[in-house]
């Protein structure tokens, strides 16, 4: 019966060795223990603050919301937080709580590395640090474009990161990542590298891990196995809002060439040469004659840019610039945008079976619009309390940031309105498969609507659109 199941497999003497083949390693789960006491003192708590807006009855729900994401995820409530009042009786200049996030110590003197998208829009900025002491923070320069921001509190001696070697990091390494996940400081989670050089943006080459990583983990460092910080978590592909095993990182060297502007200058200066792109494909390679696909294809060229100033033209194939190979589309506004502006740079391209060799003055880049502090006006809002809305009119400048013909902003959501998962700055476009051009439209509509009854709104928030229904409170 024992033979049967080896299968003709001989018995060997206990006594005799197996030969295991050469290249065969056998590693145990890694012990993160050591690297969360090496780095976790590193790594900060991010709160921001703004100051409470006049008229705007529950607005701003940042204590609230994450309470509820707390109870979404875990069923109880969120420990330590403690409860606020309702914000209309608040001191109108009172700053309150906006969303957390987490940093890291970029130096001993009290330079601080996170997410743009942390302290975007922040009145104030705290850090907690490890040992709970608590600073405010001055922001030191925010890049949208790669979600990069430096702040500074007042401090030395404070514990920095070592900044590990990107071009060393490995698909399948194991990482870690220490952060405030849903506020929770000082939480520590690890996974491997899935895949470098993912392309989800003009100007950064993501890392992609299975690194669980959540709401409050933005800003935080990814570490590798040698205590080093290889990039800042930034994103997470998800379809609830939730961990669901794809997590984004933003590769330290990027974001350390670009902590280094903004330490300088307080803003990121970035090349342009003028000129709309598309890929190569293999059929327009073979019939231009231009061998393997390789390059970007110029779609067009600005009028007065330093692309046509340099000749290039609509149907140039762009091959190198600066000395390095095109192999892809997203190769070219990398190197052009990291390409110091007044620069003289030489590129290559293909041009009606032929390559031709040009020269091209790097002009700036348009820098990014800061909010004025004196922004368009808006019509008076609109309170329509039995749907729990508060409504403004959108200004030509929102209208265009958002890509939208029409609609209304909500100011806030509360009762009904929140109920249906209506939040505030989220923009209202339809009512009842009207479209809704300002608050005098919302008010004409709801008016002829019966207000006993649901009503279908179409929503827009970030870059998609949705449908919900508002029960009005009785």
């Amino acid at each position: 019966m024992i033979s049967g199941l080896l299968g003709g497999l001989a018995w060997l003497p206990s006594s005799v060795a197996v030969a295991q083949p050469a290249n065969l390693v056998v590693r145990g789960l890694p012990d993160f223990t050591d690297l969360v006491e090496q780095v976790g003192p590193s790594v900060v708590n991010i709160r921001t603050l703004e100051k409470a807006r006049p008229s705007t009855p529950g607005a701003g729900g940042s204590d609230e919301e994450m309470q509820e994401l707390f109870r979404r995820f875990f069923g109880v409530p969120m420990p330590s937080v403690p409860r606020q009042g309702p914000r209309q009786n608040r001191p109108q200049e009172e700053a309150q709580p906006r969303g957390v996030g987490s940093g890291f110590i970029l130096s001993a003197d009290g330079y601080i590395m996170t997410n743009a998208h942390v302290v975007e829009g922040a009145d104030e900025v705290m850090v907690t640090l490890t040992d709970k002491r608590e600073f405010k923070a001055r922001i030191v320069g925010a890049d949208k474009r790669t979600d990069v921001a430096v702040v500074k509190i007042q401090a030395t001696g404070l514990p920095a990161v070592k900044v590990g070697d990107v071009s060393r990091l490995r698909v399948g390494e194991w990482v870690m990542a220490i952060g405030s996940p849903f506020g929770l400081e000082n939480t520590v989670t690890a996974g491997i590298v899935s895949a470098k050089q993912r392309d989800t943006g003009d100007y950064l080459p993501f890392i992609q891990t299975d690194v669980a990583i959540n709401p409050g983990n933005s800003g935080g460092p990814l570490i590798n196995m040698r205590g080093e910080v290889v990039g800042i978590n930034s994103q997470i592909y998800s379809r609830s809002g939730g961990f669901m095993g794809i997590s984004f990182a933003i590769p330290m060297d990027e974001a350390m060439r670009v902590s280094e502007q903004l330490r300088s200058t307080g803003r990121v200066s970035r090349g342009r040469i003028g000129v709309q792109i598309a890929p190569v494909t293999k059929e327009v390679a073979e019939s231009i004659g231009l061998g393997k696909v390789q390059g970007v294809l110029v779609r067009g060229v600005e009028e007065g840019s330093p692309a046509e100033k340099a000749g290039i033209e609509a149907g140039d194939i762009i091959t190198r610039f600066d000395g390095k190979t095109v192999e892809k589309p997203a190769d070219l506004p990398r190197a052009v945008g990291n390409t110091k502006p007044g620069s003289k740079v030489a590129l290559t391209v293909f041009r009606r079976g032929a390559t031709k060799d040009m020269t091209v003055v790097v002009a700036e880049i348009e820098p990014e619009k800061v909010a004025t502090a004196a922004p368009e006006k808006k019509a008076p809002a609109a309170k329509m309390a039995h749907l729990g809305l508060s409504l403004s009119d959108l200004t030509d400048a929102q209208k265009k940031e958002s890509r939208v013909r029409a609609g209304v902003r909500v100011d806030a959501a509360v009762d009904a309105a929140a109920r249906a998962g209506i939040r505030e700055g989220d923009l209202i476009l339809a009512v009842a498969n009207t479209e809704v051009s300002s608050v005098q439209v919302f008010e004409s509509l709801m008016a002829r609507i019966d207000k006993t009854r649901p009503v279908s709104v179409l929503i827009r928030r970030g870059d998609g659109a949705q449908y919900v229904l508002i029960r009005p409170t009785p």
